[in-house]
């Protein structure tokens, strides 16, 4: 198939569509500014605001609603102020409460779940391209939660930066100090003005408000609308900044399974830092340890296809976007999680940032180690972005494995070398009404042939009443991506979707309506192998609860053997159809109550038989101290004979216990007969200084049936966070 026909004509539409709305300004930037005022005052962060320069900086003030409706101003008012001194940003807030009662919290976790917790925010826009920026948060009971914002309204909660604030409750208000470093900051040295919000989670009066106003179908984070923070003189470059994080880890690992074997081990490596300018970073890693990085969670797996898990690991986070949002959902050219789960990795230099006012660029490079039957591989990549117009960008990349080690052709399954070569286009308007994407990638490997490139284009419309989008992709057979995630190769997919949401006025509900989205996907030859149709309908309740149904219609043409329960049993054949119908109806409670729950069930055929399934949880938190949670899972799909039918259970109770705001316990099982195992994860962490911990972590794998242990172990990691 010809590729270049339907790439082209993709990337005219987006441009199109770019062309029409770049001639609009920046939605807030002229009518919301502020001015941060420069002290060489001593602010001790304390949460009292009794520091003179409090007295005279300007206010922000008059924060207007986001949620539930984007209109009028908010309940629940804030007070928003900012200053700076040769190190620091100083950020002050009093967030005044009129509604009686507790502040909803629901632990002192630092990056607690937003949606959960009372909370008062600053955004930081530095590069003026309301695409990249910075978030930190602090709930009344002083929490923390900070995250890296890229792609205008998307953020990265796992990214930690090293700064601090208290705060003080009294009846009628909390107040809040924040001071952050520059040196946790990336911005363009010179700029005299830079993007900035303020925002407010106020669970009560069921507000979320800014200072800057927003369209409610937007994050709350959204860069697009951000207000201009005018500094007194342009910011110069700091001094030499960097940051060394050293640690040491034990580890006790008991292998019971096939035969009892306990390996004793320690390890010491470091992370570094260097600030090369105040908007470029080198990041350095040398024999790095991971194993204090929470586990999955596990669903249970009714696909055909691998399943997807989000990075979090501290090396790969900033600037991530550079690299791990390169193509879509289905066809990702680099997956930082192919590097150093199975094997170890020995060093990595990442050089990540921007360069001058419109170029950004990413330069990553780690070697790993040998293990097992995997021999020791380079992992290279270079991505260079340009912004274009007033908010989007064109995005070139370069990805190379090579294997750099010895290897058994008869065992090992990959290539000697494996590239990936590709050009992206980002659409964004000014106002974040259109969005979209279109791209093209080539691999190169070891008797390649010629269907060996990826195509596809996104996209999107969102107002406040209609959300539309459109995707089409095409995936060669032959395509290799062995750093990527590549769900399936040989396709050609149409994906429309459409919602649409009406906002009644003085009812219980706040929003409700219908969506439709179509999913199908074709051979080379544009025979039909997959389709999926669904119907649905949301309501959104004032008190946050939320009511939803669903009717979707399948047609699968198989193109392997496949059993339906993932359980190792009789399997379809290839060459297969089938075509069945299922529908779905969930329910969940008001987040901002101490005792939540959801539940949902479904119901329908599946395959040649059927599918009966619930889903849910139930949760209880003792504020601010922590909370108690189970979440299951249950199917039962009957097949009929010689097919296996099965019984699919996963359950996960989880205790999640804050002592202070820097000593946490988190316990968790999951329990998962899909796969004959029982998990448990019990996680200590004692935070002695900022971003500076004491792990310690007991693991165990057992048998579903019997409860016999196949391994277990206890690791033991402290980490320091030097300047």
């Amino acid at each position: 198939m010809n590729l270049y026909k339907p790439v082209i004509a993709l990337f005219y539409f987006l441009l199109c569509n770019l062309m029409l709305s770049a001639q609009n300004k920046a939605v807030n930037r002229d009518k919301y500014r502020i001015h941060i005022t420069y002290t060489e005052e001593k602010i001790t962060i304390d949460g009292l605001l009794d520091e003179n320069i409090w007295q005279i900086v300007e206010k922000a003030v008059n924060f207007q609603r986001v949620t539930p409706t984007d209109t009028g101003y908010a309940i629940a008012q804030t007070v928003a102020m900012i200053a700076y001194d040769k190190n620091n940003i100083y950020v002050g807030a009093i967030c005044y409460d009129p509604t009686p009662g507790k502040r909803p919290v629901q632990s002192l976790r630092r990056d607690f779940t937003f949606m959960g917790n009372d909370s008062f925010a600053v955004f930081f826009d530095p590069f003026n391209d309301q695409t990249n920026g910075f978030g930190f948060y602090v709930s009344p009971a002083g929490a923390q939660y900070d995250h890296l914002g890229y792609e205008r309204n998307r953020f990265n909660i796992y990214w930690d930066a090293k700064w601090r604030s208290a705060v003080k409750n009294y009846d009628d208000r909390w107040v809040v100090e924040m001071a952050i470093p520059f040196r946790s900051l990336r911005y363009i040295k010179g700029y005299n003005e830079w993007g900035v919000n303020f925002g407010r989670l106020d669970l009560k009066t069921n507000e979320k408000s800014a200072w800057a106003p927003m369209p409610r179908q937007f994050s709350h984070c959204d860069l697009t609308y951000t207000g201009t923070l005018i500094w007194d003189k342009p910011l110069e470059k700091s001094g030499f900044n960097y940051s060394v994080i050293p640690y040491v880890t034990g580890k006790i690992i008991k292998e019971n399974i096939p035969e009892e074997n306990t390996v004793k081990d320690w390890g010491a490596g470091f992370d570094a830092k260097v600030m090369l300018s105040t908007s470029l970073n080198l990041d350095v890693t040398v024999n790095p340890d991971y194993s204090q990085v929470e586990e999955d969670r596990q669903v249970t797996n009714l696909q055909r296809f691998e399943l997807f898990f989000p990075e979090r690991r501290q090396y790969f986070l900033e600037n991530s976007d550079l690299f791990a949002n390169l193509g879509n959902s289905n066809a990702r050219p680099f997956f930082s999680r192919r590097i150093g789960l199975n094997v170890p990795v020995n060093a990595g230099l990442r050089l990540s940032g921007k360069i001058g006012d419109r170029w950004r660029v990413g330069l990553m490079d780690i070697q790993t180690g040998e293990k097992d039957i995997i021999p020791a591989s380079n992992f290279a990549v270079v991505a260079l972005q340009r912004q274009v117009f007033s908010r989007s960008s064109i995005t070139g990349f370069f990805i190379n494995k090579e294997v750099t080690g010895s290897y058994n052709d008869s065992l090992y399954r990959g290539y000697d070398y494996n590239r990936v070569a590709g050009l992206e286009y980002n659409l964004a308007s000014p106002d974040n009404i259109w969005s979209g994407k279109a791209f093209y990638h080539q691999s190169f490997y070891p008797g390649a042939s010629g269907d060996d490139a990826a195509a596809a284009g996104e996209l999107n419309y969102s107002s406040r009443y209609l959300k539309a989008g459109l995707v089409t992709a095409w995936v060669g057979d032959d395509y290799v991506a062995e750093v990527g995630y590549i769900r399936r190769k040989g396709y050609f997919e149409v994906s429309p979707s459409l919602r649409y949401t009406f906002y009644p006025s003085q009812t219980r509900i706040l929003s409700h309506g219908p969506s439709v989205k179509f999913d199908m996907i074709t051979d080379p030859a544009f025979g039909v192998t997959d389709r999926e149709t669904n119907f649905g309908y949301s309501i959104g309740f004032r008190d946050r609860s939320q009511l939803d149904f669903e009717i979707a219609e399948e047609y699968i043409l198989l193109d392997r053997d496949y059993d339906p329960t993932n359980t190792g049993g009789e399997t379809l054949k290839a060459g297969e159809a089938y075509n069945w119908v299922s529908g779905e109806a969930g329910f969940s409670s008001d987040s901002r109550r101490l005792f939540t729950y959801s539940l949902s069930t479904g119901y329908g055929t599946y395959f040649n038989g059927r599918r009966f399934s619930v889903n849910g949880s139930v949760g209880y938190r003792f504020q601010p101290y922590g909370s108690i949670s189970v979440s299951a899972d249950y199917n039962n799909i009957t097949l009929p004979q010689p097919y296996s039918s099965a019984e699919l259970i996963l359950i996960s109770p989880r205790l999640d216990i804050t002592f202070t705001d820097k000593i946490f316990l988190t316990t968790f099982v999951q329990y998962n007969n899909q796969i004959d195992n029982i998990n448990t994860n019990i996680r200590f962490q004692w935070r002695f200084a900022p971003v500076s911990d004491l792990f310690i972590v007991y693991t165990n794998n057992s048998f579903t049936n019997d409860f016999k242990s196949k391994n277990n172990g206890i690791v033991i990691k402290l980490t320091y966070w030097f300047n």
